[in-house]
């Protein structure tokens, strides 16, 4: 049976059970066989104000949290010298270990959600999660307080991430889905930047007292929360995911509303110009079929994004929760000026995707994730033996961090886009959630308690010694991409990996 429609792409196949009308089930979206063109359809976009909307109102995400990670980092000589709280080094690493925990767990919830119920039900939850435990971070009364806030609000970004990056990989064309994540996911740094402002202006002894500076960094990024919530009122679901999930009346209206956004019409898919795809509609999926597709199907592709995610998540999170530590224990930078330091050292790590980012999309996936993983370790390891002999002075390491930056933040970025786009429609979410966790779990829970304590230890050797396995991570991670990376470049998500809902 044919569903006609004006310029509608989809016919679909009743069996003897479907009946079409009110009385339709969800459970009927299993009898249900689709021929679509949407997602050719998506990709022959060009560019336009939809797609600079979407990715400002979604990919703020990552601003979120350089704001909240730039935070813990500089606001780290603050929370010493607070006489409420007077946080150890240990206390610290602690602290940021819990929320790079909440992170995990609420990538893994929040992901098997977003998933099952959809993208946009998902990008709503997650961020008034973060805006509440976020706003409870500033009355935070103990270590074990300010733990439990710091966690949550962890949780919320961990969501966000699994929402927000299948949302946007779904809805941007395929040519500019590499340069476009890289660029979304360097802007954690504009939010770096932002709670470095933040910090050098609230902990200025001269305006705010040594209580209440740090209180009023964290209710920042609940004031910018809320305004993120309403620009998401009007971001629609992904058109791919309702069409799996037996709603596809609804994906091709807002396919039509997005190309009449765009161009300023129905794009005529009876022409023939654009590829269809056969798709079996479904309510969910197993997650047995979940574990199967991620880690027996997708195993060589599974191996690359836990590699990628693990490497960068040490080295990021390892160097960067410290970063203010290093600063005042070794360079005796006093907590009000650390936010001096952390500009440059953002704006390092902001150019990285913003230049190198249409590489990915031009020479290619693996050649460019290959290069920024090496380049990235070399240096590491080389401004790290600089700094183990005294030959750096606190601009020195600056400058140096800089330079690692320039490489390792469009590296970090390859890997949240390599494990959202080799992974089947259906699973993509969880996927993103799953290597996120354990690679977070590995490389980023240990990196600032390790950290912390070779710090505590007061020996650059020490810490040396931290730095040169963050770098041997990273070139071990440039030697898995460079055999098994997939080269994903200028390729829709279903020709990179098939849904299962997938007919021949």
């Amino acid at each position: 049976m044919a569903l006609v429609r004006r310029n509608n792409p989809m016919e679909l196949q009743q069996s003897p059970a479907l009946k079409f009308g009110p009385a339709a089930s969800v459970a009927a979206a299993s009898d249900r066989i689709v021929e679509t063109s949407i997602p050719s359809r998506l990709d022959a976009l060009p560019w336009s104000g939809f797609h600079t909307r979407v990715v400002l109102a979604l990919g703020i995400t990552w601003i979120l949290d350089g704001l909240e990670v730039t935070l813990a980092g500089a606001l780290s000589g603050a929370l010493k010298q607070s006489p409420t709280l007077q946080f150890s080094n240990f206390d610290l690493g602690i602290a940021n270990s819990a929320y790079l925990a909440g992170a995990v767990l609420g990538a893994l919830g929040f992901g098997w959600l977003t998933d099952r119920i959809g993208r946009k039900k998902l990008f709503f939850i997650t961020l008034a999660v973060y805006l509440s435990a976020t706003a409870a971070t500033a009355l935070s009364w103990n270590i074990a307080s300010y733990a439990l806030f710091r966690f949550l609000t962890g949780a919320g970004i961990g969501g966000e991430y699994t929402a927000i990056n299948s949302t946007i990989q779904e809805l941007v064309p395929a040519r500019y889905r590499g340069w476009t994540d890289l660029v979304i996911n360097g802007s954690f740094w504009i939010g770096a930047a932002m709670g470095a402002v933040a910090a050098i202006v609230l902990l200025d002894p001269a305006l705010l007292g040594p209580d209440l500076g740090w209180r009023l960094a964290y209710l920042i990024g609940a004031s910018i929360g809320l305004v993120v919530l309403l620009m998401r009122m009007w971001i629609p679901e992904s058109p791919r995911w309702l069409m799996i999930h037996g709603r596809p009346d609804q994906a091709h209206a807002i396919v039509d509303d997005i190309e009449r956004s765009v161009i300023g019409y129905d794009q005529d898919a009876s022409e023939g110009r654009f590829t269809k795809i056969r798709l079996k509609m479904r309510d969910h999926t197993p997650l047995g079929e979940v574990v199967h597709t991620l880690f027996s199907a997708y195993r060589q592709r599974a191996l690359v994004g836990l590699v990628l995610m693990s490497a960068q998540a040490f080295f990021y999170n390892a160097i960067f929760f410290t970063f203010a530590l290093v600063l005042t224990d070794f360079y005796g930078i006093s907590a009000d000026r650390v936010g001096w330091y952390i500009l440059p050292f953002a704006a390092g790590n902001f150019l990285g995707p913003l230049l190198l980012g249409r590489l990915f999309d031009t020479l290619g996936r693996r050649t460019m994730i290959v290069l920024t993983y090496g380049v990235s370790g070399l240096l590491l390891a080389l401004s790290g033996y600089l700094f183990s002999i005294g030959a750096l002075s606190a601009q020195g390491q600056t400058i140096a961090w800089m330079v690692i930056f320039f490489f390792a933040s469009p590296a970090a970025s390859a890997a949240y886009l390599t494990v959202s786009e080799t992974f089947p429609l259906e699973v993509r979410a969880l996927a993103i959630a799953v290597f996120y966790a354990v690679g977070t779990g590995i490389g980023g829970v240990i990196g600032p308690a390790l950290f912390g304590a070779l710090i505590d230890t007061g020996s650059r050797t020490s810490v040396f010694a931290g730095y040169l396995l963050g770098a041997v991570l990273m070139i071990a991670a440039a030697i898995v991409a460079w055999r098994y990376a997939v080269s994903a470049e200028r390729k829709s998500l279903e020709q990179i990996a098939r849904p299962l809902a997938f007919m021949e």
